[in-house]
């Protein structure tokens, strides 16, 4: 950028590099991105319009413009995503917690429940908010990247929960013991076959490890079908979300491991986001 620019005109000429990327809602992630620059909140960034950017805050602003050209997501330029309602620290190196796997929390929160499993917990923003939530539960939180441990730790600690959180790397349940009321994950579910089909933002700058299984998208499925109900208390439930088409397959897989009172939960786009079962006993 040349010569001394106000918020407004950087903010357009800000857009129009977007939209020329390709980038969905132009206008909106160069006004997010420059209240980031400017280290504001983003609903005051209509106060400093008229005002001329300082070339420290436009060279900022620029640099995050050109990384959010070539795709790489807001939510990694900020170094945060709101999840339920609280803010949670995420990188390249964790999934983007996502709204719909609010139909998870909504259904886990449905029942009383003490000691949770959250299996392949990324960023902890599952785990995180089921113990802020329920302040009397304690947890187990496993993920097989070292990155994503530490990062589930950090916002264990941001949200005052790190008291009763237990993070591990462990691949499924081989680092887990014990038995819980509850077990959650948001394991990878993509296929092989549709990693194409994705965004740059997510095929490029998300780990490829938290999104498929490298072959049909229901091999993590399989694992935790098979080692739950080692794991679960009798009566205790298990909620795992999926791909909108999974369904019947998921379920299926439950119910071959002996589970129960299988029930598939909709997001609110009405899809397909949850299959719930229950331990008999």
């Amino acid at each position: 950028m040349t010569g001394m620019q106000t918020a407004a005109q950087a903010m357009v000429a800000a857009t129009a590099r977007l939209r020329a990327a390709g980038v969905d809602d132009p206008a909106r992630d160069a006004r997010v991105l420059l209240a980031h620059a400017a280290r504001i909140e983003a609903s005051r960034v209509t106060l400093i319009a008229p005002e001329e950017l300082s070339p420290e805050i436009s060279e900022r602003y620029d640099q995050l413009i050109s990384l959010r050209a070539i795709r790489v997501p807001v939510s990694h330029l900020l170094g945060e995503r709101e999840f339920y309602g609280r803010g949670f620290r995420v990188s390249s190196d964790v999934l983007d917690p996502r709204p719909e796997t609010e139909a998870l929390i909504e259904a886990a929160l449905s029942e009383p429940f003490d000691h949770v499993l959250d299996l392949g917990t990324g960023s902890g923003c599952i785990l995180v908010t089921l113990l802020a939530e329920r302040t009397s539960a304690t947890g187990v939180g496993v993920d097989v990247s070292e990155a994503a441990c530490l990062q589930a730790s950090a916002n264990a600690v941001k949200h005052n929960v790190q008291e009763r959180i237990d993070i591990r790397k462990s691949n499924w349940f081989d680092g887990v013991n014990g038995a819980f009321d509850l077990i959650v994950s948001n394991p990878p579910y993509i296929s092989l076959g549709e990693m194409n089909e994705l965004s740059p933002e997510v095929r490029e700058h998300e780990p490829r490890l938290a999104l498929t299984d490298e072959g049909d998208g229901l091999g993590a499925y399989r694992h935790i079908a098979a080692g739950a109900p080692d794991f679960l208390m009798p009566g205790g439930r298990i909620l795992l979300e999926i791909g909108p088409t999974q369904a019947a397959q998921v379920s299926a897989l439950l119910d071959a491991s002996g589970l129960t009172d299988i029930r598939i939960i909709p997001d609110l786009d009405r899809r397909d986001r949850v299959v719930g079962a229950r331990m008999p006993g």
